[in-house]
Order: structure tokens, then sequence, then C-alpha cells
């Protein structure tokens, strides 16, 4: 039995995916400042009013990047994880990323988050991390604080990278977020 795919709904899908990439590469150069419909449907290729008529507002183009962020990590660490990394290390690995090829999509990701202060829209989307590194810790922990304490120093070593190029490799990192666990 074959199934049939409608080639409208796969051509929308991809297009939709292709606006959204243009979005993270917009914030990734410009900001989020620079994002709007018109600097999008350029980058894209596309005419503005397609990309309002799949993201009707900024914000449903922002929640739709910051999910794509998070989809992103979810899937580096999921892959990781297979291969054999032991989580935390993998996180580790995430981490360490933003010092080079993951740069780009940590510090889009990173201003969205802020930006979450200011826009509810984004709110529910910046547990996704956060619930990545804890899931990373459950196998060493189970005490909530300490995870809490794990998850806000793997922040501030993304953040480290991020402002200050922080010369952090995966091993660097791995022993940082160790240090944590073994003080609990």
């Amino acid at each position: 039995m074959t199934t049939h795919v409608d080639g409208r709904l796969a051509r929308g899908a991809q297009r939709r995916g292709e606006i959204i990439e243009s979005t993270l590469r917009e914030i990734e150069e410009r900001g989020v400042a620079g994002v709007t419909h018109r600097t999008v449907a350029a980058r894209a290729g596309v005419r503005p009013s397609l990309v309002v008529y799949h993201f009707a507002t900024l914000d449903d183009l922002l929640v739709a990047a910051l999910e794509s962020a998070a989809g992103q990590y979810r899937a580096q660490y999921t892959s990781l994880v297979a291969d054999g990394t032991p989580p935390l290390e993998a996180v580790a690995a995430i981490l360490a990323d933003a010092r080079g090829p993951g740069r780009a999509r940590a510090l889009a990701e990173r201003e969205l988050i802020l930006m979450a202060a200011r826009r509810p829209a984004l709110r529910p989307l910046t547990t996704h991390w956060s619930d990545l590194v804890a899931e990373a810790a459950a196998g060493h922990t189970t005490d909530p604080e300490t995870v809490q304490v794990l998850i806000a120093v793997a922040d501030g070593i993304c953040t480290r990278i991020l402002l200050a190029d922080e010369p952090l490799d995966q091993a660097a990192v791995h022993a940082l977020l160790l240090r944590v666990l073994d003080r609990s």
C-alpha cells in the first residue's frame, strides 16, 4: 500500500522550516531587534505576505524560532547519548560547542530566552534547556536544589563562553559540572 503525500503540504512545511531557519540566522547576525516579517522574508527569499501567512505575529515567529533551537539542542543531546556519550558529558559537549559551530545557535537561543522576560508568549519555551540539564543530572543526583544549581552553573558557563569567548573545551566544562555534583 502506498501513501499519498500532498505536495502542497510538503512544500508548505518546507517553506515554513526555511522561514524559521531564516529567523534564526537573522537573530544570530543582527539580534532579535532585527527580526521583522520583512527582514526574514528577504533572508528566506520569499514575499513578506508568505511569512505573515505562516506566522501572523512577530511573537508567533519568535516562538517558532525558539522551539526550533530547543529542538536542535534536544536532537544533538539525543544523538550524543545514543552514540554512547554519558548524559552529563553530552551537556558539556553542547555547551563547549558554543565556542565553535554552535555559537550562532546559542546566541540566538540566549537572546530569545532573555526576550521572554518581556514577551509572555516565549516563556513556556524557556524551560527546554533546563529540562535537558535536569535530565542529564538524574544519573548523579535526585536532590532538586542540586539540580537547580547545576542548571544555573550550565547557564553561567554558556554565558561566559558567549561573552568572553572562554577557552573551555568539553572536558573542562564536564569537570565544572561534575564539581557541582560532587559537592552535593
